[in-house]
């Protein structure tokens, strides 16, 4: 039975009872999040705060929390798993969060706040990583020991991603050095990556497995492919990109008005499993802010007007309207979730949400994407940030009690939230230096 009809037929009859109310007043909610900032000197007022606000803690807080606790100086590489004073845990060195932070630090080192202290912690995290790290297919690793040995070669599907991370992190310390090794390695990961993914789609595995394209590895696609053509100066990634952004339209189910975590390699969608009614707003919303950047970029309009629209639906359901804050997961019918954890709200969830409300606000210049934006930046400063030793906890319950005091883990690294921070930063900027609000503002608008 076709997908569309699974659905119609489970909101007709057995499974409308199940449908949260998150969902029933999602798309009828109002967006009215602040007080409305229709004014283009407000607005500027506004946005000229946040820059601030984010420069301090991107450059005294966040940055400088790293750069002295992460880099392991006796044995090269990083420690992630840092205490909320910043004092390493466990020593296991995870490879998908050693690549992120050689990426932010490469990135940070070519803004306008650069530091060269930041390209060394870099160029000695890719020598270490590069070293130890590699597999003989050219991929890498899961995970490494303190001194280096590889540790552990698969973790679940999460071990695709490494290779990802090392192509941007590579391609990230091309554009700041222009050393031709960077750029050979960023191109050899991104290829290793991009076969991975096209792989998974066709994995043989147990008679009784389903396999499902996942929303994640297009979102990564999508965003190797924007980075590597930006740093390398090529466009031999466009064709890569586009086949990201169509399947990752196609995670979005009409029906329900929801963009699912995992769909049948069809395209049709399951309601039948609590692993096919997977929705996860965070990654949705990184989705759209990827696509809203490439689409900026290439000035393409059509496609801004839709990822725009669907990141606005995304944030009316993604967010508890209850107790404030994103919902890390839900069921799409409202069933209960298989594993604890997905009640917690995370950091990164709410750093991917801000920035896409953001980006739409620059490409919409819609009140309520601001809104959005000052809202979740509320809501997350006031329930994720440490005031006392910098940094920002991972894990909230629904109402934002802390659930864990580490600034660090297997899952957390120097990447997610100065991201958001550097990107907001930079889209607040775009903002306030537009042509249409400074006209705005000589009119006395």
């Amino acid at each position: 039975m076709k997908s569309r009809e699974r659905v119609s037929r489970a909101i007709r009859h057995q499974e409308v009872d199940r449908i949260p109310s998150f969902l029933l007043s999602s798309h009828s909610t109002n967006c009215n999040l602040t007080k409305k900032t229709n004014n283009a000197h407000n607005m500027q007022t506004v946005l000229k705060n946040i820059i601030t606000k984010y420069e301090d803690e991107l450059l005294n807080r966040i940055t400088p929390f790293w750069e002295k606790n992460s880099p392991d100086i006796e044995n090269g590489g990083f420690f992630t798993c840092l205490d909320r004073q910043g004092k390493v845990y466990d020593t296991e060195k995870y490879m998908w969060m050693q690549w992120r932070n050689v990426y932010m630090f490469a990135t940070l080192f070519k803004t306008k706040y650069s530091q060269n202290k930041w390209l060394d912690i870099a160029v000695d995290g890719f020598d270490f990583l590069t070293k130890h790290g590699k597999k003989n297919d050219g991929g890498y690793y899961f995970s490494l020991n303190k001194k280096g040995d590889p540790s552990c070669s698969d973790f679940g599907g999460f071990s695709i991603f490494t290779d990802s991370f090392a192509a941007i992190a590579s391609a990230a310390l091309y554009h700041a050095t222009g050393a031709k090794k960077y750029k050979t390695e960023a191109v050899s990961s991104a290829a290793v990556f991009m076969d991975n993914i096209r792989k998974s789609a066709d994995a043989q595995t147990l008679s009784g497995k389903v396999v499902r394209k996942q929303l994640g590895h297009y979102m990564i696609f999508l965003n190797v492919g924007f980075i590597l053509n930006k740093s390398l100066i090529t466009d031999e990634y466009e064709s890569e990109i586009k086949n990201a952004v169509n399947n990752i339209m196609g995670f979005w189910n009409d029906d329900l008005g929801l963009m699912f975590e995992n769909i049948y390699t069809d395209g049709s969608f399951d309601l039948e499993s609590a692993d096919g009614r997977l929705i996860n707003p965070g990654h949705a919303l990184e989705a759209m802010w990827f696509i809203l950047q490439y689409a900026d970029d290439r000035k393409n309009k059509q496609l801004t007007e839709k990822a725009c629209a669907l990141t606005g639906r995304i944030l009316d359901y993604g967010w508890d309207h209850e107790c404030g804050g994103l919902f890390y997961f839900n069921d799409a019918l409202g069933r209960p979730l298989l594993e604890p954890k997905t009640s917690f709200k995370i950091w990164w969830a709410h750093c991917e949400a801000a920035v896409a409300a953001l980006y739409a606000y620059k490409m919409t210049g819609e009140a309520k994407f601001l809104d959005w934006f000052l809202k979740i930046d509320s809501w997350a400063w006031k329930n994720f940030n440490d005031p006392e030793y910098g940094e920002w906890f991972g894990y909230v319950d629904r109402k934002g009690n802390v659930c864990h005091s580490f600034k660090g883990s297997n899952w957390k690294a120097f990447f997610h939230l100065p991201r958001y921070l550097l990107t907001c930063i930079n889209l607040s900027n775009s903002i306030t230096n537009n042509v249409y609000y400074s006209e705005q503002i000589k009119q006395g608008a």
